[in-house]
């Protein structure tokens, strides 16, 4: 039976030891030449001029969310899409419910100018 779990441990093992190994060859062999430039805190290459603790715009939350929730969606098409010719009706009907209610959510948004950028 342990021989079973056998390639995983040695997978876990080997990718534990990759992972810290790279992680130490970069530490020993990196070169640590500290500036002023390098340890100044940047924001998109420039020096920041406000406040970090300023509002910020919630509608790139907003369309990052949105993004997130259709993203995850369409990851669910996958599996029904290996087992297409296995579900038989039933599943093709519920597909379709999925995909109903997948649209009708994305029309709302779009008609709500959720996805709109100014």
């Amino acid at each position: 039976m342990l021989e079973n779990y056998l390639p995983i441990l040695v997978f876990i093992v080997l990718g534990l030891a990759l992972g810290v190994g790279l992680e130490l060859v970069g530490f020993v062999l990196g070169k640590k030449q500290p500036n002023e430039a390098k340890n100044s805190p940047f924001e998109c290459g420039f020096e920041a001029f406000e406040d970090t603790r300023m509002k910020f715009d919630v509608r790139f939350y907003l369309v990052a969310i949105l993004f997130i929730i259709f993203d995850l969606e369409v990851a669910f098409l996958f599996p029904w899409a290996v087992v297409f010719d296995e579900i038989g009706l039933f599943g093709v009907a519920t597909m379709a419910v999925f995909l109903a209610l997948l649209v009708v959510g994305f029309i709302y948004e779009w008609k709500k100018g959720a996805l709109e950028w100014e």
